[in-house]
């Protein structure tokens, strides 16, 4: 008997076309055991082609400040805002955005174009926390870093006429399973006003699911079409948490790994959006269900035929329509 997983899936014509130029080039390949310096390197640069698409926005003001996090480490927050944010004569909807790049890579700077569309696309101001890096700073830093942030978004909004009760926390990838721990972390601490939403990016929420798939004997087909390798996420998990990383019983931090927190109730209302194409797809469709059943409420939306990190094809129709929806999530904060 044929031990052979039958499916349907294929890239989307307009992303396949895409990739399948980047593969004949050579640029989609890369060492086989890159090291922490390649691995950025290579992260930073798909990232910022991810972004190449979208236009400078001069109207949109970046300011950066710095606060302390948990520890007592400086950590650099921006704001991004327009003269009508300023100005305005009442408080008004914010969001702290997350970068993503497997909590090992990515910036602030790599996101700038991005943030400062979805500013312009929502009239929303949006601020961004330099989180700290693993493995130079592993768990519990990079959430500390961006809760820190949201603290202090809270002791400065009569400053930057913020209205803390329509205060949203949004990321990508890494970012989203920050912003997802964050979430928790607010509620466990009681923040208030409570976060308002939390709007997750094709999320990376839980370090047993990767390494799952990693076994030898797992199959499936979405080892042909997905373009993250499991050995990157597999490293990127283990600088976050060290050897517990992966193990179902261990004593992993609920903030580190939304997906194992047991209780998933008093959240923020979610929106989450992944590809079928992407490693993330069952946890994020998962964490969606499990977040319904303890009545909270969540907007999912997973976009056919697409890989992890999609918008590297360019401002392809499902990645604008995609940008269309994380638009529409944003701007329902400010009801």
């Amino acid at each position: 008997m044929s031990t052979e997983v039958k499916h349907n899936l294929k890239y989307h014509p307009e992303f396949g076309a895409f990739w399948e130029k980047l593969v004949a080039a050579g640029a989609a390949a890369g060492p086989a055991e890159p090291s922490l310096e390649e691995l950025r390197e290579s992260n930073d640069t798909f990232m910022r082609t991810m972004f190449a698409q979208f236009e400078p926005v001069p109207s949109v003001v970046r300011t950066k400040y710095t606060t302390k996090s948990y520890d007592g480490a400086e950590i650099d927050v921006y704001r991004y805002a327009t003269e009508e944010h300023n100005s305005s004569k009442t408080p008004l909807p914010a969001v702290l955005h997350i970068h993503g790049g497997g909590m090992m890579g990515g910036s602030v700077d790599i996101f700038a174009r991005y943030i400062n569309n979805l500013v312009d696309r929502t009239g929303i101001q949006f601020f961004a926390v330099e989180y700290r890096l693993v493995p130079e700073h592993p768990d519990p830093t990079p959430v500390e870093d961006s809760y820190a942030a949201v603290k202090w978004i809270h002791e400065h909004a009569a400053e930057f006429n913020v209205d803390t009760a329509r205060l949203g926390v949004m990321g990508d990838s890494a970012g989203a399973g920050l912003s997802a721990g964050v979430s928790l972390l607010a509620r466990d601490r009681g923040l208030q006003p409570p976060i308002k939403k939390q709007i997750l990016v094709y999320p990376m929420l839980d370090d047993r699911t990767i390494f799952a798939y990693d076994a030898p004997d797992y199959k499936s087909p979405l080892k042909d079409l997905v373009i993250l390798h499991t050995n990157t996420l597999i490293r990127c998990w283990r600088w976050l948490l060290g050897d517990k990383a992966g193990k179902p019983d261990a004593d992993v931090s609920i903030y580190a790994a939304p997906a194992r927190a047991k209780d998933l109730s008093g959240l923020p209302a979610a929106y989450i959006e992944v590809g079928n194409l992407d490693w993330f797809r069952d946890e994020s469709i998962d964490y969606a269900k499990r977040l319904s059943d303890a009545h909270t409420e969540v907007e999912l939306h997973i976009h056919p035929g697409m890989p992890h990190g999609f918008e590297v094809a360019g401002p392809i129709s499902t990645a604008k329509k995609a940008v269309e929806l994380r638009v529409d999530a944003i701007k329902a904060l400010a009801h």
